[in-house]
């Protein structure tokens, strides 16, 4: 009787400390949550679902992509956040809402690099300086000495006040030593509509929802934020090519979790998304709004966003840059 109850106690406890290995062998079991912090049919959102189909075919569940926006991008953010860290509610973390938004707002209740997992760092894409049809100048140099000609004569657009595209034209302004009025719009289309109607002269922005206004001539693009120039546009020079190197950062989206999301948990979702982004289709994909594919590894991911929190802060203090 006694050996038998010894045995059901062991028993027991074998089964409860084989419980959370079994469970994450077994994982994923049931549909995965993808949480994209912006509003259908932008970049981010494209992005998601251009991976979210055949990652969930390669992990055998749907990954359903869900939008969380509002607030710049903190509602989406929160809500991983505060999610239970299963490996079952994953966010797109991005420059803006991730890096940008937690050193501009001073309410910000959490802290990416404590509370968030790095998974991987998804895909980069260039960033863009276009000015309108109106504005007297074609390349760099000359729109840069017409700047300081005309201290806050010209205002540039960007996706609105505390975005990734605001502190790359505040950080244009400070590396170049020229002044222009920052007009904030609700997401890049509306800026760029009043660039071509002259209301404003530049916008900063992510390249996909610049390019083609580019391509059509109705926009001038005079540098694209990127390590080298780009297929799309073998004729514009990069930041560092035109004498800025400062803003030569290109754009980028990563994959997140909760913290305390198991390891393994993590290093698998890693590995399964490595894997996508090698799938030529959805390469071919990601070209289409000329993203290119990176998929390094959690370490890496999580080393390149705590440096980008570090610069962004650095661009907001240097330009007094404060919301509520």
């Amino acid at each position: 009787m006694k050996l038998g109850i010894i045995f059901s106690a062991l028993a027991l406890v074998g089964a409860s400390l084989a419980t959370p290995a079994q469970a994450q062998k077994s994982y994923p079991s049931r549909p995965i949550k993808l949480v994209v912090p912006f509003p259908p049919g932008g970049t981010t959102d494209v992005l998601a679902r251009t991976i979210a189909d055949p990652l969930g075919k390669l992990l055998k569940q749907t990954v359903v992509v869900e939008n969380r926006n509002g607030a710049a991008g903190r509602i989406g953010s929160e809500y991983v956040i505060r999610a239970d860290p299963d490996g079952y509610t994953l966010g797109i973390a991005t420059v803006s809402s991730h890096a940008v938004t937690p050193v501009v707002y001073d309410n910000i209740s959490y802290d990416v690099t404590r509370d968030l997992a790095p998974i991987t760092k998804l895909a980069s894409v260039p960033n863009v300086l276009t000015i309108g049809p109106a504005v007297p100048a074609n390349d760099m140099a000359s729109f840069v000495k017409l700047l300081k000609s005309k201290p806050n004569a010209y205002t540039y657009g960007s996706a609105g006040a505390g975005s990734e595209s605001n502190m790359m034209g505040e950080l244009f302004k400070l590396s170049t030593g020229t002044e222009m009025m920052h007009v904030p719009y609700r997401g890049a289309s509306p800026a760029l509509q009043d660039a071509l109607g002259g209301q404003i002269a530049a916008v900063f922005d992510n390249l996909p929802s610049s390019l083609p206004f580019i391509r059509s001539g109705d926009l001038k693009a005079l540098a694209v934020a990127y390590p080298q120039r780009i297929e799309a546009l073998p004729d514009v020079p990069t930041f560092a090519e035109a004498g800025i190197p400062e803003v030569n950062d290109a754009s980028w989206f990563g994959l997140v979790a909760p913290k305390n999301t198991p390891p393994a948990i993590v290093q698998q979702l890693y590995q399964a998304v490595a894997q996508v982004l090698a799938m030529p289709d959805v390469k071919e994909k990601l070209a289409g709004f000329s993203a290119v594919p990176v998929g390094n590894p959690p370490a890496e991911f999580a080393a390149q966003l705590k440096a980008e929190i570090d610069k962004q802060r650095a661009t907001a203090q240097r330009a007094n840059i404060s919301l509520k």
